[in-house]
């Protein structure tokens, strides 16, 4: 099972409690740690399917060479490849903002 399945099953299973999925409610039911970004990754495209509350073995046809992954999985592996970029452009734009605040102010003649 992907971790996309069980973000999708965790949050199938809230709505059918009648509750709203949140990142929060989904993390605290995990089985193991997933990144942040990854859990709203899934939730973006999450929709409520009421049956799916239970993992179903993958099907492999016989003409099939390579294997699709779901859109919200692909959507997962982006959001994480993404994350660090957002990071790091995060604190490069509060290093120029510190450059430009400690720069001193020339006078024109």
């Amino acid at each position: 099972m992907t971790i996309s399945d069980e973000i999708a099953i965790i949050a199938n299973k809230l709505a059918n409690e009648g509750k709203t999925p949140s990142v929060a409610l989904i993390k605290s039911q995990l089985n193991r740690a997933v990144p942040l970004p990854s859990i709203i990754a899934v939730l973006k495209t999450w929709q409520h399917d009421p049956k799916f509350i239970q993992a179903e073995r993958q099907k492999v046809t016989k003409d099939t060479t390579k294997q699709v992954q779901p859109s919200s999985e692909i959507s997962l592996l982006i959001a994480q490849a993404i994350a660090p970029l957002e990071k790091e452009i995060k604190e490069l734009k509060q290093q120029v903002r510190l450059l430009l605040e400690n720069q001193p102010v020339h006078k024109k003649k």
